[in-house]
């Protein structure tokens, strides 16, 4: 999966626009990922390892907010059971994007697995419906979600997940403690300017965002997971201010 390097906020502008998932966006996503998001690549990584213990054959994983597909590619790899995995995201461009790597990666190789589908879809991950899911995936997805919006989304998720099914979920969060919010948020800088973006690019980047990207605490995601049904939720990993949890939808009581 290549990536042109992220530089759509390296020129001072007067008219910042609002951050949007779009074909510009796309051609750089994977590059911006890995500056922007520390400790990306394990989320993804491990995500792959609770799907080769947590997903059932014959089920479905879904992926919302898909993107680039990397979640789902690195799922492919690891899977030895049939299943379909889904993705979902409401960009064109990246569903596009997120297909073409599909094809890059497997179908010219010829190693596609037997017994393992695919689906992408273009559309908004509040109005799909979720069936037969035995693993879901939304990683720094709900976090664009209108906040009211989120305890509906995650209940409907619940409710079209296998007994057992395991939903990862990984967000930006802010933290309750002043001193804690500004110290992880001064790291969260630090690390994006080790990776070599500007003061400006961060301040343009942060204006474009926001009311966009809306973060909570982890105390307010424990909450509305509990809400929705969901039992064993456990903060499996953090880096600075982002955060993965994975949630446990009960098995069926003997």
């Amino acid at each position: 999966m290549t990536s042109s390097q992220d530089k759509l906020f390296a020129e001072l502008s007067s008219d910042i626009e609002v951050f949007a998932f779009d074909e510009r966006v796309s051609r750089v996503f994977a590059d911006m990922i890995r500056r922007s998001v520390p400790g990306y690549a394990s989320v993804v990584a491990m995500t792959a390892v609770l799907a080769a213990e947590y997903v059932q054959a014959g089920s479905r994983v879904y992926d919302l907010g898909c993107s680039l597909g990397t979640g789902l590619i690195a799922i492919h790899d690891r899977l030895t059971q049939s299943c379909e995995l889904i993705g979902i995201d409401n960009s064109a461009a990246m569903i596009e994007a997120c297909e073409q790597n599909f094809v890059t990666l497997f179908d010219k190789a010829g190693s596609n697995k037997a017994g393992v589908t695919r689906l992408l879809i273009c559309e908004d991950i509040s109005e799909v419906d979720i069936r037969d899911a035995s693993m879901v995936i939304m990683n720094y997805t709900l976090q664009f979600i209108a906040p009211e919006k989120r305890l509906a989304l995650l209940q409907k998720i619940y409710a079209g997940m296998r007994p057992g099914g395991v939903l990862v979920l990984s967000e930006k969060l802010i933290f309750a403690d002043p001193d804690t919010d500004t110290l992880l948020t001064k790291l969260y800088y630090d690390f994006k300017k080790h990776n070599g973006y500007s003061e400006l690019e961060i301040s343009q980047k942060r204006q474009a965002l926001e009311n966009v990207l809306i973060p909570e605490t982890h105390q307010a995601h424990v909450e509305r997971l509990s809400q929705a049904g969901f039992e064993q939720i456990t903060n499996w990993f953090q880096c600075l201010n982002f955060h993965s949890f994975v949630a446990f939808k009960p098995k069926r009581k003997r």
